[in-house]
């Protein structure tokens, strides 16, 4: 796919610029594995990553999805982070629609009690599944699109020190969890500039609307008590190896994934397959170039190439980091090379 490398490749080479670097991980259940399996493999990656000098680690929330293990978020950032010390652990993110504010404030209050300073949350209006699951959320569909945003705000309250509601978060009140807005499009732009939030793009799957919603949230922000001045994370997918044509081997799981999700038929994550791509027709080629458009792919060169030039081109302030790899190992491996690239 040519796209995943010459999208971001600079037009001379260079190492990426000095920026956090952070992981996404979706706990992926693979051909032949189990949810158990995905858990205990996501706490590997973040011992690892600890190590290797990655700022945080996000989870995030899926439902109905026979391929990600990560529904229960907040149970599973417990998990991580109890088996962690330093790394920051967080949802990437919590579906708000999904859930009172109240609660999502109690688990994430007990959290920030149990692991203080490290507890991030990330905060987004999509359901993470299809309407039949979000309504066995117990998720009213026909309830105003437009609440997301009051939704937030509810939120923060709940962990404000002295709150407005008559309602209190316990724990929660006065405990400083620093809220994220993610999102795909302008409106969640917008909301993080306006409430002067931190703000997560979701390029690594979503990159249509990129480069306008940079521009909405750096040219609307307002700061606020939690941020002074705007901070923009942004989604990459790579896929690193000792060589190009293995990086791109690998990387051929999530096309599967990819394409299948996108013909209704969501399954696990399944092995690499070699020539992949030249099997497909070319509206999945082309679908694949347009949503995996934010990647790279190949040996560590060509990834720092592409880094830089994608750090470049977006002003990034963070880059999140996933890698939907089928073998453990070679995901391990791919996260320890880009670590290198940024020291």
């Amino acid at each position: 796919m040519a796209s995943d490398v010459a999208s971001l490749r600079p037009e001379e080479d260079g190492p990426a610029p000095m920026i956090p670097f952070s992981i996404l991980d979706l706990s992926p259940i693979t051909e032949g594995g189990d949810a158990g399996l995905s858990f205990r493999r996501t706490l590997d990656l973040a011992q690892h990553g600890e190590r290797w000098g990655y700022r945080r680690i996000w989870l995030a929330e899926h439902h109905g999805m026979p391929g990600i293990a990560s529904a229960a978020t907040a149970v599973l950032a417990g998990h991580v982070a109890a088996g962690t010390r330093t790394i920051r652990v967080g949802a990437g993110g919590i579906m708000l629609p999904n859930h009172a504010p109240l609660v999502i404030a109690e688990q994430f209050g007990t959290l920030e009690a149990l692991f203080p300073g490290r507890i991030d949350l990330g905060l987004g209006r999509a359901p993470g599944s299809d309407q039949a699951t979000a309504r066995a959320l117990r998720r009213d569909l026909d309830s105003d699109p437009d609440r997301f945003p009051q939704d937030v705000l509810e939120l923060m309250d709940y962990f404000a020190a002295e709150p407005k509601q008559a309602v209190q978060a316990v724990p929660g009140r006065g405990l400083r969890v620093p809220l994220w807005i993610l999102g795909s499009s302008l409106f969640g732009a917008r909301l993080a500039a306006a409430l002067g939030l931190p703000f997560a793009f979701a390029s690594h799957f979503a990159p249509a609307l990129m480069p306008q919603a940079i521009a909405a949230y750096r040219d609307g922000f307002r700061p606020s008590a939690q941020l002074a001045r705007s901070y923009l994370m942004l989604g990459v997918n790579v896929f690193a190896a000792p060589s190009d044509a293995e990086a791109a081997l690998l990387a051929t799981s999530m096309q599967q994934s990819f394409v299948s999700l996108r013909s209704g038929r969501p399954t696990r994550l399944p092995p690499p397959v070699a020539g992949y791509l030249e099997r497909l027709g070319p509206p999945e080629r082309a679908m694949l170039d347009a949503v995996l458009s934010c990647s790279a792919v190949g040996a560590p060169a060509t990834v720092a190439q592409a880094l830089a030039a994608f750090i470049a081109r977006t002003g990034a302030d963070e880059l999140m980091i996933t890698s939907h790899i089928f073998d453990h190992e070679a995901r391990l491996r791919s996260f320890e090379l880009t670590a290198k690239l940024f020291g």
